[in-house]
């Protein structure tokens, strides 16, 4: 029965993130929590993680918005090694206030149009890409954090998922060898969860994708900016 839920949940995560550019960690890691220690439920997430983002960026990797790729994405990169090397070494319960406090904040923001009035550009693009990415490898929901990060930007929505995909592989690349390093063990014992999980995100971003081109230009962001914020909600709910 858990694998089946799995399997679903799977297929949902993939979905969302095919529109919104995260999804699968956020939707699966808590999910896995329920059977396996937290620490290894991150790590094991990481894996589906890795495979959707890979298929979702084959799909749609010609609407890459490199200037965004480059500021934003290398540094975090950057920041998610800084942040899985962190969670190898230590639990940060009091960061899950935060990232929830930050996604809610980003959430409403989004849903009245604030955010199209800041840009970023220069320096605050860095710094966005370095916060998001160690946040993200420290509790293991970098996509979220990255996507509210990523509403700063003025690009179109094809772009938005597709950067913000680039940028996932970047982080999935500097994070999961060191989470398999450290957890690697454990994850293979898992391996009947995976194989649930990862078949589950396949066809959710298969189909996602399809959803993504029917969903109107101006009311992109307003569905993002909604998923964040709800994100942030379940993140101080399950803090609490």
């Amino acid at each position: 029965m858990f694998e089946s839920a799995l399997l679903a949940a799977g297929v949902l995560s993939g979905a969302v993130a095919s529109v919104a550019g995260f999804g699968i960690g956020s939707i699966l890691t808590p999910l896995l929590s329920l059977k396996l220690d937290v620490k290894v439920a991150v790590a094991c997430a990481a894996v589906p993680h890795f495979l959707g983002t890979a298929l979702r960026f084959v799909l749609i990797r010609e609407h890459l918005d490199r200037r965004v790729f480059v500021r934003f994405g290398l540094a975090s990169a950057a920041g998610g090694l800084l942040g899985a090397i962190l969670h190898a070494r230590f639990g940060a319960p009091a960061l899950t206030y935060l990232f929830g406090g930050v996604l809610c904040l980003s959430g409403v923001t989004g849903l009245f149009g604030l955010s199209e009035r800041v840009r970023l550009e220069g320096t605050a693009a860095w710094l966005a890409g370095a916060l998001s990415g160690a946040l993200g490898g420290l509790v293991g929901n970098q996509g979220g954090i990255r996507s509210a990060a990523m509403l700063g930007f003025d690009v179109p929505k094809e772009a938005f998922v597709a950067t913000a995909t680039a940028v996932g592989l970047l982080v999935d690349g500097a994070r999961l060898p060191v989470y398999l390093a450290a957890e690697g063990g454990a994850v293979l014992r898992a391996w009947p969860l995976l194989l649930a999980a990862s078949a589950g995100v396949i066809v959710g971003t298969l189909a996602g994708m399809r959803l993504l081109r029917s969903i109107p230009e101006r009311e992109f962001k307003r569905a993002v900016s909604a998923l964040v914020l709800i994100l942030g909600l379940v993140m101080l709910l399950r803090g609490a």
